[in-house]
C-alpha cells in the first residue's frame, strides 16, 4: 500500500557494501506496509548531492534487465483538458516542468506518457508533486497502466507528509484501497491487470472522498475529523513486497468542484 506515513527502506548486504559510508543515514518519509496495516522499513537519506548520488547508485545496482521493465504501455486514451482545469497535463511537451519529485532518477517522460521506474528492491518508492496546497475541493482524474509491479494510483491533499492516498492494487490484490495514515478509508474488489491502462477519479469535497475506477464509484467515504481539507496532488511509484515497479500515467486533470 503507498500512503503517507514515514518509512525507511532497505538495501541488499551486498549492496550495502559498494555504497559510500555517508549512505549509514536515514530519513524519514510516507509508507504503509504492503499487504499489511503500518508497519516501518528502512530506507536511506535522501538529502543532499551526496544521497542523489547514493540514491543513483542504488538504481543502477537494482535495474536488472527485463524485457517488461522496456516494454511499451499500449497508446494512452485520448485527452482534453476541460476549461475550467485547475491544473492538467498530458506530457506531450516532454519535460517535467510542472511537477516536483522527491528524488531524482525516478520520473521521465517517453512517449509522450510519463513514466517510473524503480530498482528491484523491496519497499522502495518515489512521489512526484503537482499543484498547490491551497486547493482545497477538487477532482483529480488520470489514467494509469502498470508494467511492472502491483501498485499505483494518487494521493489528493498533501500537506507536508500528509494525505489522503489511493493505492489501485493489481496481481495478487485486484482492489483498491482508501487511506489517510493509519485510517483505512475503504476497500473494493476491482479487476485491474497489467500492461491495461485504468482511469482513475478521486472527488474531495469538504469531508467527503469518492472514487471511480473505469467510471465505476466504488468507494464513498466521509472523514469525520476533516483531517486534510486542503493540499496539492501527488503519484505515487513503489515497489511493495514484489521488489517491481514500471508504470505510466498519463491525462492528469485537476478541476475545482464546487
Amino acid at each position: 500500500m503507498i500512503s503517507m506515513e514515514r518509512f525507511r527502506v532497505p538495501i541488499s548486504a551486498a549492496s550495502y557494501q559498494r555504497l559510500p559510508r555517508a549512505a549509514n543515514r536515514w530519513h524519514r518519509l510516507t509508507f504503509a506496509g504492503n499487504g499489511a496495516l503500518w508497519r516501518t522499513v528502512k530506507r536511506l537519506r535522501t538529502h543532499g548531492p551526496v544521497a542523489a548520488g547514493v540514491f543513483l547508485a542504488i538504481l543502477a545496482l537494482g535495474a536488472a534487465p527485463d524485457p517488461y521493465r522496456d516494454a511499451s504501455p499500449p497508446t494512452s486514451p485520448r485527452f482534453v483538458a476541460p476549461s475550467n482545469a485547475l491544473f492538467s497535463d498530458d506530457f506531450h511537451d516532454k519535460t517535467l516542468s510542472s511537477w516536483e519529485p522527491d528524488k531524482p532518477g525516478v520520473w521521465s517522460v517517453r512517449r509522450g506518457m510519463l513514466r517510473a521506474d524503480l530498482p528491484d528492491v523491496k519497499q522502495l518508492r518515489g512521489f512526484l508533486y503537482a499543484g498547490k496546497e491551497s486547493w482545497t475541493d477538487y477532482a483529480v482524474d488520470l489514467d494509469v497502466c502498470q508494467m511492472r509491479g502491483v501498485d499505483k494510483g494518487v494521493v489528493v491533499r498533501v500537506t507536508g507528509e500528509r494525505g489522503v492516498g489511493v493505492d489501485l492494487r493489481g496481481p495478487g490484490y485486484q482492489d483498491v484501497v482508501m487511506y489517510r495514515r493509519e485510517w483505512p478509508m475503504g476497500k473494493a474488489r476491482v479487476v485491474n491487470p497489467n500492461g491495461v491502462w485504468h482511469h482513475l477519479r478521486v472527488e474531495a469535497r469538504r469531508s467527503r472522498y469518492r472514487l471511480f475506477v473505469n467510471g465505476e464509484l466504488l468507494i464513498d467515504r466521509t472523514d469525520p475529523k476533516n483531517a486534510t481539507p486542503n493540499g496539492r496532488i501527488a503519484l505515487p511509484a513503489y515497489t511493495g513486497g514484489v521488489g517491481q515497479c514500471t508504470l505510466y500515467y498519463d491525462n492528469v486533470v485537476v478541476t475545482p468542484l464546487p
